[in-house]
């Protein structure tokens, strides 16, 4: 049913002009690419769904790369989403050089930027939105797939304040959650006081009286069609994240309540079932194998942009992407309580080509004012591409984690596998805001302990097992934590306990001594009560101290068994 057709068009007209054949500049590809070529769409059937996800709080445009490592086990081995580089252009025909390319791929990312520049910023999406509801005006629905609230300097500062109020200019219908959560209860109850739609995260529950915390499900009417919406968070935030921030809540898949909802929408007249979700792709895999009557998963939380829908038995799953590179069009064509055809786009949103939307850029303008002093503050320059986004490692990661062993005079240091947090070019200057992209949390102290041998390893094995666990409902989420000052081989192959092996400490070249106490600096424990330093703090320090910073591809982790 999907019209392939559609989705090259922007690429087919482009290809030629990227350079691919050598015949023109890639300059020229970026000013034959418009505004009309990504809005471009035959519609389809009475309802449009819109989706972005992901968001991370990014206001304005950046880069950003996607990862040249996703690696798949258990039954997801080498289907999208875990498909990276040439292999993702092949399985979804994408000409090299192309301006899909540069969306979907890490592939030739520095000289691909250098053509269609940077991705993202809400006034863009918002012109894309508008544009989309003024051709379907009584049939479109915008969904928010969560964590839109944290990951930037104007979100930490406001509490998350600025992206409730850029959300209700958006016209969002509704939204579910996860890192909204880390600003604490309390903060979370008054920030959806202030939403003009629904936040639905109905497998939360009150602790004490096993109760229903937050609006499971909402209705739309939508070109003559009842929408059921069911909203689901992350079912693993009490771990990921500090208990404490949210400590009468508790949460989980709850797959039978799911069904449960399910049913009741459509006892309830529901011809159209959508699941808002961030339980991560591979989660929404086996969850849309297993639980009937659910038409479309808006799947979040791994940030996998997937050009296509990915159908599981009846169930169409869509992957929007992240930091508000993208906006997900389904178009819905619904009789007799099913649908009967579709068509999809993945939209970039390639900042250059999108005229921004008056309204909003006005309200982002407003929301920086006061901090931009600050976020534009140049702390260095980058000499190599600092990204961060991969299963094992990322360059900006490994600056991180540079800067906690020197700034924390440690042996070792440990950085979080977060899947959040823009790119920066070669000979491209590091701002305050850069730093606050990769590390705006309510829970930034940077610790500095002992830890034995084995207790890294223990380490290294629980988040290993978290991401390769081969059943996808065991899968906590996120990428494996980073290290610095040491290195150690990966079989994703074996089992809990057996995965990690040859720890080795870079400063002497020794293996790692179980029985050995290490000084080990890191950042972001869930634990409370963790003193330190705020690592965004550190990180500033450390870059205007070395004033430039190079950081190679980190080669001291061997991954096996993939």
């Amino acid at each position: 049913m999907l019209d392939r057709r559609q989705f090259l068009q922007v690429a087919a007209a482009t290809a030629a002009l990227a350079g691919v054949g050598g015949n023109m500049p890639r300059a020229a590809a970026r000013q034959s690419l418009t505004q009309k070529d990504l809005l471009a769409f035959e519609p389809k059937g009475q309802v449009t769904l819109l989706n972005f996800t992901d968001c991370h709080a990014q206001l304005v445009p950046l880069y950003f790369r996607e990862p040249s490592v996703n690696l798949g086990v258990g039954d997801a081995h080498g289907l999208p989403p875990h498909l990276t580089g040439k292999d993702l252009m092949t399985r979804f025909g994408l000409e090299g050089g192309s301006a899909q390319a540069y969306a979907f791929t890490y592939e030739d990312f520095t000289a691909l930027a250098g053509t269609y520049g940077r991705v993202g910023g809400l006034d863009r999406m918002a012109t894309l939105i508008k544009a989309i509801r003024a051709e379907r005006p009584n049939n479109t629905l915008l969904l928010d797939g969560g964590d839109t609230w944290q990951g930037s300097y104007t979100s930490l500062k406001s509490g998350g304040k600025d992206m409730v109020d850029a959300m209700n200019a958006l016209g969002v219908d509704a939204m579910t959650a996860h890192w909204e959560f880390t600003y604490g209860a309390d903060r979370v109850k008054e920030l959806i006081d202030e939403l003009k739609f629904p936040f639905l995260a109905g497998n939360v529950q009150d602790t004490e009286w096993e109760e229903e915390v937050f609006e499971s499900t909402t209705t739309y009417e939508r070109g003559g069609v009842k929408i059921a919406v069911v909203g689901q968070a992350f079912p693993y935030t009490p771990v990921a994240n500090p208990r404490y921030k949210i400590p009468s809540w508790s949460f989980g898949i709850r797959e039978k309540l799911v069904r449960k909802r399910v049913e009741a929408a459509r006892a309830d007249g529901a011809e159209l079932v959508v699941l808002l979700s961030h339980n991560g792709f591979d989660v929404d895999r086996k969850l849309a194998s297993r639980v009937d009557g659910i038409d479309v998963i808006l799947t979040g939380h791994t940030h996998d942009a997937i050009p296509e829908v990915i159908k599981v038995n009846n169930t169409l799953l869509v992957a929007s992407g992240s930091h508000g590179k993208f906006l997900a069009r389904l178009d819905l064509q619904v009789d007799g309580g099913k649908v009967t055809d579709y068509s999809f786009r993945l939209i970039p949103v390639f900042s250059d080509v999108i005229t921004p939307d008056p309204e909003m850029a006005g309200i982002i303008k407003n929301i920086r004012a006061p901090h931009e002093a600050e976020l534009s503050r140049v702390l260095g320059k980058s000499k190599s591409l600092l990204y961060r986004r991969g299963n094992f490692n990322g360059t900006f990661d490994d600056l991180i984690c540079q800067a906690l062993l020197e700034e924390r005079d440690a042996e070792i240091s440990l950085s979080p596998g977060f899947r959040w947090g823009s790119s920066i070019l070669p000979e491209q200057d590091i701002t305050v805001e850069d730093v606050f992209n990769q590390t705006a949390i309510t829970y930034p102290n940077a610790y500095r302990t002992e830890m034995t041998g084995a207790f890294l390893k223990e380490i290294l094995e629980d988040v290993g097992d978290n991401l390769f666990n081969p059943d996808p409902y065991y899968q906590q989420g996120g990428d494996m934590v980073r290290v610095g000052g040491m290195g150690y081989s990966f079989d994703i192959g074996k089992s809990m306990g057996q995965r990690v092996s040859s720890l080795t400490q870079l400063a002497t070249g020794k293996a790692i001594d179980p029985k050995k106490n290490y000084i080990v600096a890191g950042w972001a424990s869930v634990n409370e009560g963790t003193e330190g330093p705020p690592i965004y703090d550190l990180v500033k320090s450390y870059i205007e101290n070395a004033g430039e910073v190079s950081v190679e591809e980190n080669t001291n982790i061997r991954i096996t068994g993939g």
